[in-house]
């Protein structure tokens, strides 16, 4: 960030993050009723660091609702305010900005919940009750403050020197509102800041008082810092400071390396923080960045010593998968198409790499094909970016590896058409021929059909498929009711 602009003229040069037509409107109405009101937090530190920003507050020395009506009114276009009367405050949409109006306040806290006791309060009660320093920053609309810059508790020194710091003592901040420690850990992670040593300090002290928050909104700050550029940050952060070890502890649990003999394997924590990593640059999908944290997640339980062969974690993909619906549900995120879709990449993700280098067969393509559907691409980045190795042959062995497995993907695809397929006889077909009920020889007859086509032993085709029906139904004792 350049310091010149922050000199002397620092008002005049601020004013120019408030050109925008929606501010001179606020400006007007604000500065024709007498009214104090200051854009502040998350905008203002947002256009300072040159990051885009579509939510605005306002915060107004009186009533946030009231202006929000007359901020609609002058909109006009049947601009609709959406009010949340429990908090004071409320919602006007501007174009693809929400616009949030909120009167100064100030709060206090009982020991069993984060929900406040909202008074009215001065503007400077309203940044004194914020979470961080970056987020108490203002900037006057009223005509005689247009642009001026409030800054109390040095916020913008804490945005050049890529801090994280509160306001107040960060113990009554955390005691407070104890979701501040994970979002303490969040904006790091984001913007690539630093705690303060007090603030870590705090979060390790306060951590338990965690669980009065509700997993719906812990879980919406972690997904946060699973989106930010590099998310390894706030995980290095969520176990240094004990929050993991109470969010995630199957995750936790991956940390640490043991050693018998000459033996030992890798971290993996370590591990998995880089593989999630190596999946951020090249997707933001926030479930392939989750199957990326839980790929490994079954390794702890499956940890097994050989004297001969040293460590193993046999089975860790397929029970990792038995794990994932237990997470995702205390987590409170979707159980839903979601959550199998990350049960599938964890499932698979050793199957890539099980395919011989040698002779990577047709039929074992078809399979995977046929297993991971859709997802066959992001499966493929998965597993290599499982690849973290710190030697550069290994890795170009694998990712060398991959690239025929991705190239016989393609043929086999073009060839086969296997990927979702769905066998050419169905069950109600078998059962038509035949004169049989629903059961057993049913499914036989349908797996036979399917298992054929993966292995190349009948084409993906009705007719093909018909007669290997026949067939596998004579061995069953079975014959058609209606005539070939």
């Amino acid at each position: 960030m350049s310091g010149k602009q922050f000199k002397s003229g620092r008002e005049t040069a601020l004013k120019k993050y408030l050109n925008h037509s929606f501010f001179r409107m606020v400006s007007e109405i604000v500065s024709r009723e007498n009214t104090e009101a200051w854009v502040i937090g998350g905008f203002v530190r947002d256009v300072l660091l040159g990051r885009p920003s579509k939510d605005i507050d306002i915060v107004v020395v009186g009533s946030g609702i009231e202006l929000a009506h007359k901020v609609a009114t002058a909109i006009g276009h049947g601009s609709h305010v959406t009010v949340f009367s429990n908090f004071g405050t409320a919602m006007v949409k501007v174009g693809d900005m929400d616009v949030e109006f909120v009167g100064s306040r100030k709060e206090s806290y009982r020991r069993d919940s984060r929900k406040p006791i909202v008074e009215g309060g001065s503007l400077e009660d309203d940044q004194r009750r914020r979470d961080f320093t970056i987020n108490t920053m203002a900037l006057g609309l009223r005509d005689k403050e247009f642009g001026r810059f409030l800054d109390p508790f040095g916020g913008l020194s804490d945005l050049k020197m890529k801090l994280i710091r509160t306001p107040l003592d960060p113990l009554v901040t955390f005691d407070d509102d104890p979701l501040r420690m994970v979002r303490a850990l969040r904006f790091a992670s984001q913007l690539g800041f630093h705690l303060h040593p007090g603030v870590l300090a705090a979060i390790k002290e306060k951590k338990e008082r965690l669980s009065i928050v509700s997993s719906e909104r812990i879980t919406d700050e972690l997904n946060k810092i699973i989106l930010s550029p590099a998310p390894s940050k706030g995980f290095l952060l969520l176990e240094r400071s004990g929050l993991l070890e109470l969010i995630l502890p199957e995750m936790a649990r991956l940390q640490g390396v043991e050693v018998i003999g000459k033996k030992h394997h890798k971290d993996n924590f370590l591990h998995t923080i880089k593989v999630l990593d190596n999946v951020s640059k090249k997707s933001d999908n926030l479930w392939l960045r989750w199957a990326a944290i839980l790929h490994d997640i079954a390794k702890p339980v499956t940890r097994k010593f050989d004297p001969v062969e040293g460590w193993s974690f046999h089975a860790h993909d397929y029970i990792g998968s038995k794990m994932v619906p237990e997470i995702f549900r205390r987590l409170r995120l979707p159980l839903n198409d979601r959550m199998k879709y990350v049960q599938k990449l964890v499932r698979l993700h050793l199957r890539p790499m099980g395919l011989g280098e040698e002779d990577i067969t047709d039929s074992a393509i078809r399979r995977l094909l046929f297993e991971a559907g859709d997802d066959i691409d992001d499966l493929m980045s998965l597993c290599e970016a499982d690849i973290t190795s710190k030697h550069k042959d290994i890795i170009k062995m694998h990712l060398d590896h991959f690239g025929i497995v991705r190239q016989k993907l393609k043929e086999i695809e073009e060839k086969d058409a296997i990927r979702n397929f769905q066998p050419p006889i169905g069950g109600e077909e078998i059962i038509r021929v035949f004169g049989i009920k629903p059961g057993r020889e049913v499914g036989l007859i349908k797996d036979a059909i399917k298992d054929a086509i993966l292995d190349g032993k009948i084409g993906n085709n009705h007719e093909e498929a018909y007669r290997y029906m026949l067939e596998k139904a004579r061995e069953l004792g079975l014959t058609p009711v209606i005539p070939d």
